[in-house]
Parts: C-alpha cells; sequence; structure tokens
C-alpha cells in the first residue's frame, strides 16, 4: 500500500513539475514583446484637452510578421482618448519576426 502511494506521489510531483515548466514557457511566450521600429504620436484630443481629461489607454495591437499593424483592439482607457490612441497605434511599424504576433501597448495622454 506504502509503495503505491509513494509511486503515485512521485507521479504527481512529476506531473506537476512538467506542467509549471509549461505554463511558463507560454507565459514567457505571450508577453515577448516586439521592438517598435517607428512610432506616430497620438494627436490629444480638442474635446480631452478643453476638460483636462487625461489618462491611459491600453490596447491590444496584433502585429503581422512584416511589422504592420494589422488589427487593434481597446482593452481599455478613457473614451474620449481611445480614438486618437487606436488611429496613432495603427500606423506604427514594429520589427519584423517570423510570424504573426499580438502586442499590448500602452499610450499615456497627459495634461497639455
Amino acid at each position: 500500500m506504502r509503495s503505491t502511494v509513494r509511486v503515485v506521489a512521485i507521479a504527481l510531483v512529476t506531473l506537476a513539475t512538467g506542467l509549471g515548466t509549461a505554463q511558463n514557457t507560454a507565459a514567457a511566450a505571450a508577453h515577448a514583446e516586439r521592438k517598435v521600429a517607428s512610432r506616430v504620436t497620438p494627436n490629444f484630443p480638442e474635446l480631452a484637452r478643453r476638460m483636462h481629461i487625461h489618462g491611459v489607454v491600453k490596447i491590444e495591437a496584433a502585429v503581422r510578421a512584416n511589422g504592420s499593424v494589422k488589427s487593434t483592439r481597446v482593452l481599455g482607457g478613457n473614451p474620449v482618448l481611445v480614438d486618437a490612441a487606436v488611429d496613432a497605434i495603427s500606423k506604427w511599424k514594429f520589427e519584423p519576426a517570423p510570424n504573426e504576433t499580438t502586442e499590448v501597448v500602452q499610450l499615456t495622454f497627459e495634461g497639455q
């Protein structure tokens, strides 16, 4: 009975260790960021300027292998600032890579 419990315990530890390594590798790959080759600064919206609105806009960008932005998805931020951020990031160029990647970009709009 003890040897069966010991074998099961060893199998569980081995399995858990293997899964942890796989999860860490996947997490590292998901957070690997491509360098930006050329940025376009977003225009600060006039409405935001008049209302003294500032903040951070977080956007997920699907980037083609050649470095151009394929699509964007807003993850958060003030709606007054979102359009300016999406417009700017859509014009960014990233360094080429072997595959299409997804990058998360944060743009900070400070009072102007």
